[in-house]
């Protein structure tokens, strides 16, 4: 994007700070579409992007052999629109070698990773180009985002804290904060030579993002916030509907531990106390969210993985943390206990409460 100059602008401009201003482009954003479509949702998200008010971006289209791939709506888009590009892999492959590839192929400034069943508005990108140049074009950009599900939106859970941020760029140690939130690789953008320089990439399996993205975070000399909400995301959950061979849901425990290992590698944080802090809340909360979260764990799983959420508990607990009030710390001290019966008895009332509301629905409906 170029400033528009007028005659009587230009008089009250030195020649360095005129050619300085004429040089300045805006970053150019790759847009790595994993193009797994099992809603039907790709052409959605493709034309969202592809229809930005902002020019310099480039598509990468990232496609194994999973039936769930449309080759031949991708093929079309590139055929049409130069700034499309198609990258194939063989096999059918997890979210994170789908990521990884496209990175890989991208020629662009920052990277965005969005999935089949996100859009963006039409002057998105611009605001994102406008913020990069605004904060001295940060290793990372935060952005908001929203859910979109049976016609209702929700605000993104790390919305509160990115409202409360102004427009400067900040070093990692000045918001500890930031690990509280769930770690997305679609609410960000990530400058691609730090991606290239710290060696960045996705693992196999299911929960790919959390320790990618905290590595990310913690790379980064500088991020900077954009208070918008600029992605929807059209389903439900945040699982990506892309298959993850051998994946299953136990893998979210390994990322934790590296994320973790991360925190305590940086012995040169002076605060280290509220990294921890925030980044246990978090783990906590995710291994919750997913104990009680229908159809996730079957009868067997769930009191293994109680288990080895409660051994976590254990082991990474930090000095002095303070569980949460009300009845998410009622919660977290269950799952410190490891008393499994006694988690299973606690949800018994709001299973049933559940239950209830869904028979009244049926037979209202």
């Amino acid at each position: 994007m170029h400033q528009t100059l007028t005659s009587d602008s230009l008089s009250c401009l030195e020649l360095p700070t005129y050619v300085s201003m004429i040089m300045r482009t805006s970053p150019m954003i790759s847009v790595i579409v994993a193009a797994h479509d099992l809603q039907g949702q790709l052409e959605s998200c493709l034309r969202s992007i592809l229809n930005q008010s902002f020019r310099d971006l480039e598509v990468v289209a990232v496609l194994d052999q999973s039936p769930e791939c449309p080759a031949n709506v991708v093929d079309d888009y590139a055929q049409r629109d130069g700034r499309v590009s198609v990258v194939r892999l063989k096999g059918v492959v997890g979210i994170g070698r789908i990521r990884n590839a496209g990175a890989e192929h991208a020629a662009g400034d920052y990277l965005l990773f969005l999935d089949s069943d996100h859009i963006v508005g039409g002057t998105t990108l611009q605001a994102m180009a406008d913020q990069l140049q605004a904060t001295d074009e940060p290793d990372v950009l935060l952005f908001g985002h929203t859910r979109l599900h049976h016609r209702r939106s929700w605000h993104g859970a790390a919305a509160e804290l990115i409202a409360q941020q102004g427009r400067e760029s900040f070093a990692p140690i000045d918001l500890p904060e930031l690990f509280g939130a769930p770690a997305y690789s679609w609410d960000r953008l990530f400058r691609r030579d730090m991606w290239i320089r710290q060696h960045l990439s996705f693992p196999d399996g299911l929960y790919e993002e959390v320790s990618a993205v905290h590595r990310a975070m913690l790379a980064a000399d500088r991020i900077g916030v954009l208070r918008w909400n600029c992605v929807q995301i059209r389903r439900r959950l945040t699982q990506h509907p892309a298959e993850a061979p051998g994946g299953t849901h136990f893998d979210v425990f390994a990322r934790y531990e590296e994320s973790f290992g991360l925190l305590q590698e940086r012995t040169a944080l002076d605060a280290l106390a509220p990294f921890l802090f925030t980044l246990f809340t978090r783990m906590i909360r995710h291994y919750l969210f997913l104990l009680n979260l229908e159809g996730c764990l079957s009868r067997a799983e769930r009191p293994q993985f109680f288990q080895r959420a409660s051994e976590h508990y254990r082991r990474f607990l930090p000095d002095g943390y303070e569980r949460p009030d009300g009845r998410e710390g009622v919660k977290f001290q269950l799952v410190a206990s490891g008393m499994y019966s006694a988690f299973e008895a606690a949800r018994l009332p709001q299973l049933a409460r559940g239950f209830v509301s869904r028979g009244a629905t049926v037979r209202g409906g």
